[in-house]
């Protein structure tokens, strides 16, 4: 066999009733959100993507409740048509977690658009704007042995930061630039990239170029040039499709295109996956552990086989090393899962690597819901690797929200199929996402004392907790747009914020934010905790809470008491007499529905649908230290 990136393997085929099914959808359906996105996890045509696209533009006409998928209105710039992309992207954003509104401007007129307001591809506010453009727009076509083409990348660099700062003057949306791809013909063979004057040469040193623009800018990268590498630059240009229809790459390549910008937007929106299930037998090793014993599974080097196997775990030990859970969900009994794990000499995986171990003979579904519930994660974080298709099918239809890669029969593929899949995709890396998985380990450190010590009080007084708050700054940028977009259960009004959005809300002396840290004992937790309060428009001396949101790996440990005597503290300083809050439900975000009554506002509203309003009178708040936090900010 071989393995075709532009099929997108790891997807399942299509049903056959696919038409049916986007016909059958309905506004009032409660789970609507779940069904288009396992509707949209499949490998799906040109012909099923446009058909998904006039669906779910019915729905969000019509004003549905997509949940848990993130609406997302997407402006693109583009330099070439889009007639054969555009009807790929809504279905390939839906698999990855988003609702996308898809506006396209008139091709080959960025600068002209990104200064025009009132263009029509900006009508809709938007989230983001995606600036698409090749090799072409840049002049890099005509670069010639007397001509080094650096006046041309300059230019090009220059139009851009101009653009993506009059984008986020006007609309505070997240700019996405694109990297551009190299075309396979060469004029210099093997010294294209070292000579000054070759295109490659050029192209490198403008993607470097835009690395450095979107650091300095606070952009995204859409990285088109390894997307084309991956496809094969060859199949990626299509001179018959740029000459007749100036659509710069092969019609094939239009579904792996989409599925890349929808990784990206997922990402955006906090969507990409937490956590790697893997099973075990002829998953993890060749062979069944119950059955062949130690000695006789293939694992390591000395086979093809047993070094395919090796290759599936050190991918999941990089994916931990970058912050990725691994959890293991595996039909044996607890013993001899656990025996490779510990004994196998040519295993890399140890047990200490693993977050959550369920081996056991319940059904999988079963037990992955155990691993969501103990991780305290959504089912929609996982991803489970497992080479038995009936076990994967029987996951998709139970949990539909858990993405299950399919696998070839040839186990040297298993990597390279998960690798390609794109579940993780990263828009940032911290120091917050590097320990969390060492953070989870501590958990179980925590879970034991927690048994020793009966009393809560007890508990939060050993655990010797430091909390720290202070307003947002440059520094936490990063980390607060990413928690705002990621987190859902504890999360009052699940508002979504762009990077360029919070540094707005940073900079505005009249809006008051919060960023909180936590460390204890065991570990640092980095930053947990998000607040944002506006003065309300009918009266200047109360602050409306915009945001407030905190990470379930901190659930009972009083946080939330803490930020609200910051709260209460700085709209005092402010001259504020009330603080109001609402919390708006959303299918995650039960565990708050009381949250401000536990905090002491006065519940004064609630709607039908679970919505609830609240007040609070500030100088009836009585402020006091914690007892069991020392605070260092």
């Amino acid at each position: 066999m071989s393995f075709d990136v532009l099929s997108m393997p790891w997807l399942p085929e299509a049903p056959v009733d696919f038409k049916q099914r986007c016909k059958s959808f309905d506004r009032e359906d409660s789970d609507l959100g779940d069904r288009l996105r396992a509707l949209a996890s499949h490998r799906l045509t040109s012909s099923h993507a446009i058909i998904f696209q006039r669906t779910l533009g019915r729905l969000l006409t019509q004003g549905a409740d997509l949940a848990p998928l993130s609406s997302f209105r997407l402006a693109i710039l583009p330099s070439f048509t889009m007639d054969t992309i555009a009807g790929m992207i809504p279905a390939a954003c839906a698999r990855h977690g988003v609702a996308v509104d898809v506006a396209i401007a008139e091709f080959d007129q960025i600068v002209q658009t990104a200064f025009n307001p009132d263009a029509e591809v900006f009508r809709e506010r938007p989230d983001g704007v995606l600036f698409l453009f090749d090799h072409r727009w840049i002049g890099l076509d005509r670069v010639a042995p007397s001509d080094d083409g650096s006046d041309r990348i300059d230019l090009a660099i220059d139009r851009l930061r101009t653009c993506v700062r009059r984008i986020r003057e006007q609309f505070s949306a997240q700019c996405i630039l694109s990297t551009i791809a190299a075309p396979p013909g060469t004029l210099f063979g093997s010294l294209e990239r070292a000579l000054p004057a070759a295109m490659r040469f050029n192209i490198d040193r403008f993607n470097q170029a835009l690395v450095v623009l979107a650091a300095e800018e606070r952009a995204i990268l859409f990285d088109v040039a390894a997307l084309a590498e991956q496809a094969g630059t060859a199949r990626w240009f299509d001179p018959v499709a740029w000459y007749l229809y100036k659509i710069p790459f092969s019609a094939d390549c239009s579904g792996l295109f989409a599925d890349w910008l929808g990784r990206l937007l997922g990402a955006v929106r906090g969507k990409s996956r937490k956590c790697l299930v893997l099973d075990c037998d002829n998953t993890l090793w060749g062979g069944v552990i119950g059955d062949d014993g130690i000695e006789n599974i293939v694992i390591g080097s000395g086979s093809g086989l047993g070094e395919s196997f090796a290759d599936v775990q050190q991918l999941a030990l990089d994916l931990k090393a970058r912050g990725i859970l691994l959890a293991v969900c595996s039909k044996n009994n607890l013993e001899n899962a656990r025996l490779p794990f510990a004994e196998h000499p040519d295993m890399l995986i140890r047990e200490s690597d693993i977050a959550v171990f369920q081996a056991n003979w319940t059904d999988k579904p079963t037990n992955l819901e155990a691993i969501a519930d103990a991780l305290q994660i959504g089912l929609d974080s996982l991803v489970l690797l497992d080479d038995n298709p009936a076990e994967r099918a029987q996951v998709r239809a139970a949990l539909p929200m858990v993405a299950v890669p399919e696998l070839p029969a040839d186990p040297a593929y298993y990597a390279h199929y998960l690798s390609s899949a794109g579940y993780f995709e990263a828009l940032t890396f911290s120091d917050e996402d590097r320990k969390r998985s060492d953070s989870y380990s501590a958990n179980v450190e925590r879970t034991e004392l927690r048994e020793q010590l009966r009393d809560l009080g007890d508990y939060l007084s050993a655990l010797d907790m430091v909390l720290s708050t202070r307003p947002f700054d440059a520094v936490g940028r990063q980390r607060i747009a990413q928690l705002i977009n990621k987190s859902n259960q504890f999360n009052v009004a699940t508002r979504r914020y762009t990077e360029a959005e919070v540094e707005r809300f940073e900079r505005d002396p009249d809006i008051f934010t919060m960023q909180v840290r936590l460390r204890d004992k065991y570990s640092d937790y980095g930053m947990i905790g998000v607040c944002i309060a506006t003065t309300s428009e009918n009266d200047a001396t109360a602050w409306d809470v915009d945001t407030w949101l905190m990470s379930c790996r901190v659930l009972g440990r009083k946080v939330e008491e803490a930020m609200l005597q910051t709260l209460v503290g700085a709209a005092r300083e402010a001259g504020k007499m009330t603080i109001r809050a609402r919390y708006l439900r959303t299918a995650k975000n039960n565990m708050v529905a009381d949250l401000f009554d536990r905090l002491g506002f006065e519940r004064i509203d609630e709607t039908s649908d679970g919505d609830r309003t609240y007040c609070l009178d500030v100088e009836g708040v009585e402020l006091e230290k914690l007892p069991h936090t020392r605070d260092d900010g």
